[in-house]
């Protein structure tokens, strides 16, 4: 399980900028720089088993042409085979059961039908490599989700006043991760009309993988957590969390020092945890020792289903060389601004002023106070915690939107 430290616990950060977290970009980019560049018979042995253990998909025909456009840029940067355009790359965690260890670190195979993407993330880098913008998009957020293909050739219904979290459901009705991964691009482009170049997914196997793979990673809790859902039973003070507690800690939503059960308060601890996690691999100097640096690479790639173009090594490579720059005050993390519908959250002015920001290549455009994302009570809605109609991670209203049917 985990240790307790003798530091003071010093609570879950709210920051609208976290810090290191472009270095959790160069941690595993500059990681892939090293292995691409690394000569020699065993390093090229190396390569091709990261290489290997990404699974890679071709979306395009997918996604289709009825997409927000941007204007096509030559490379800037000779390294950089994305260099001169902004990028925008969607990240999701799924709660998928496939396999025997996410099948075990979800309570079973059978305890969910299906797949659901319990994080995502829109990640902007911006075209002249000196800003990066990471927004939590909600999983209870309501959303139109537009009709999305299938393999067999039908598609499924448009959804409206759906869960942001079922457009993975239904895309990924058949178990195929990238038709999941398709379907939820096509949403996230459909409410910000930001066109999504790239995409990653990690399953809950991986990132358990990831945190033992660098020896676990510290956080300190205010107060006592538990969730049975999420196996997570843990006491206030500073510990240090092995793989499946951090995963406990990334998934639970309700219980025992949980809050009100929404999903806003597990984004705060999910975006500390990723933080911690950074700050653990450089305090480790793991980018310094090839056999460490090799079984973290191992964890992370083989955890991973990407897009074509991301999933190249070689490509990370080009993107991380080009962000070697970039500075602690140069990277935004926040949460897409919304407004509470009952237990449930929709999008507002502000999130659009957002998007706008974003597809402009600007700066982040965010509410200057924190509260100005609204409050979870009074006209605009009803407090999360007196209703329990939201599901917890191991089951959802995504569920019935994925079986409400597909159109031929």
């Amino acid at each position: 399980m985990s240790t307790t430290e003798t530091r003071a616990a010093r609570g879950p950060r709210h920051s609208r900028r976290a810090p290191g977290t472009h270095r959790a970009l160069r941690v595993v980019l500059v990681a892939a720089l090293f292995m691409v560049t690394f000569t020699g018979t065993g390093a090229a042995l190396a390569y091709q088993s990261l290489q290997g253990g990404i699974e890679q998909h071709d979306i395009d025909d997918i996604l289709g042409t009825d997409r927000p456009t941007v204007e096509s840029t030559e490379p800037s940067n000779p390294d950089d085979a994305l260099g001169g355009q902004a990028i925008n790359i969607l990240v999701m965690g799924t709660d998928s059961r496939v396999g025997e260890e996410n099948a075990d670190l979800g309570g079973g195979a059978n305890s969910v039908e299906g797949m659901r993407s319990d994080t995502t993330l829109l990640m902007h880098i911006s075209a002249d490599r000196s800003r990066v913008d990471v927004v939590s998009i909600p999983r209870d957020l309501l959303v139109t989700i537009p009709s999305c293909p299938l393999p067999d050739g039908t598609s499924t219904y448009e959804q409206y006043d759906a869960m942001f979290n079922a457009a993975f459901a239904l895309g990924g009705s058949t178990g195929d991760v990238g038709y999941a991964a398709a379907c939820t691009i096509r949403t996230v482009e459909t409410m910000t009309q930001i066109r999504i170049d790239d995409f990653v997914v990690v399953d809950m196997a991986g990132f358990k993988d990831m945190v033992d793979a660098i020896g676990g990673v510290d956080m300190c809790f205010e107060e006592d957590m538990y969730s049975e859902e999420a196996k997570l039973d843990i006491t206030a003070g500073c510990h240090t969390l092995d793989g499946e507690t951090a995963l406990a800690v990334a998934r639970a939503r309700k219980g025992v020092g949980l809050g009100d059960g929404s999903d806003i308060g597990r984004i705060d601890r999910q975006q500390e945890l990723l933080t911690n996690m950074v700050e653990q691999v450089l305090e480790r100097n793991i980018m310094t020792d090839s056999g460490e640096l090799f079984q973290f690479l191992r964890a992370a790639t083989s955890s991973l289903t990407t897009s074509d173009q991301i999933g190249d090594l070689t490509t990370m490579a080009g993107l991380a060389y080009s962000l070697r720059g970039i500075k602690m005050d140069e990277v935004n993390f926040a949460t897409m601004p919304f407004d509470w519908a009952g237990n449930r959250v929709r999008p507002n002015y502000l999130s659009e002023e957002l998007w706008a920001s974003i597809r402009a290549d600007e700066p982040m455009a965010l509410p200057p106070d924190p509260d100005a994302t609204g409050e979870p009570e009074g006209e605009t809605g009803t407090d999360p915690g007196t209703e329990d109609a939201t599901a917890d991670t191991t089951g959802d209203t995504a569920g019935d939107a994925a079986t409400a049917g597909t159109a031929g």
